[in-house]
């Protein structure tokens, strides 16, 4: 996570303190009280969710709930048991886990545990009038759209997540539902006005989720600031944040995080290249004009 330099050394110095803390504390299992925290760093409840969710954008519960979900993912690696991962890494059932699975994993504990083995993701490949476009798909959405230069890279990047997962091609005849996604990609590339509200199989801190829900309800043609993002999911600070959200993100398009720009209106960063964010963005303003 990256922090929001402008809330103060001061400010940043304790939250890293609670940081560490909830980091060394995290398997314990139980509830991390506001007030336990802030007896570390003399401050009240309320000010201490106030202050870190000032530096980080995120509240303590929610850090603490990462670093539990991080826990579990290397405890999964070395597990026979996802029942003794779930207890090993501070969660008090698996249900808590459960809860977490869609936005965290975006994949089972189990099948997390094993790094995709025996998970199926299909992609094809397009060229665009935008470059090289690789989409990847399990079977419940979109995992993987990514533009590039290569395929091999653009494959490469795919497998890095999912190193023991089934990866493979897919003829768009052989799927009525991959055709579908894959025409509807070159049809909004083409300038046309699509839906591509498509399912995503997409991996995320709650955060991150709140960040790319909000983007997908950003108006086709229009575009917000880093600002206004943090602003309308409720964490006004929360600006880097954002950006940060913004350049993790995998899904391209589907998730527009090119639809962001800085606060002085420049383009501000993307991971696929400036040129395509302005072109992208100057497509989507001819299609509605």
């Amino acid at each position: 996570m990256q922090l929001n330099r402008s809330a103060g050394e001061p400010a940043i110095q304790k939250v890293r303190q609670i940081c560490d803390y909830l980091r060394a504390h995290s398997a314990s299992g139980g509830s991390l009280t506001l007030e336990t925290l802030g007896d570390l760093v003399n401050l009240s409840p309320f000010h201490l969710q106030r202050t870190f969710k000032a530096v980080l954008g995120v509240s303590p519960k929610q850090y603490l709930d990462a670093c539990r979900m991080q826990s579990f993912k290397k405890q999964l690696r070395k597990r026979d048991s996802v029942t003794d991962a779930v207890y090993e890494s501070g969660f008090g059932s698996s249900s808590r886990v459960y809860e977490r699975v869609n936005d965290r994993l975006g994949m089972t504990p189990a099948e997390y545990r094993a790094r995709g083995q025996g998970v199926a993701i299909s992609y094809a490949a397009a060229e665009t009038q935008f470059g090289l476009l690789v989409m990847g798909a399990t079977d419940r959405g979109l995992c993987f759209l990514q533009f590039g230069d290569s395929r091999e890279a653009l494959l490469a990047e795919l497998r890095r997540e999912y190193p023991r997962a089934i990866v493979e091609e897919t003829k768009q005849s052989e799927s009525a539902e991959f055709s579908q996604w894959m025409e509807s990609l070159a049809r909004y590339l083409r300038g046309e006005r699509v839906s591509l509200d498509l399912p995503l199989d997409v991996r995320a801190t709650a955060f991150q989720m709140k960040v790319w829900r909000y983007l997908q309800s950003i108006p086709e043609g229009e575009v917000r600031t880093y600002s206004e993002v943090a602003a309308a999911i409720g964490q006004p600070k929360a600006a880097r944040a954002v950006g940060h959200a913004c350049a993790v993100n995998q899904v391209a398009i589907v998730i527009p995080c090119h639809r962001v720009i800085r606060g002085d209106r420049g383009l501000g960063g993307y991971r696929w290249g400036l040129d395509r964010k302005r072109s992208l963005i100057a497509l989507e303003s001819r299609a509605i004009d």
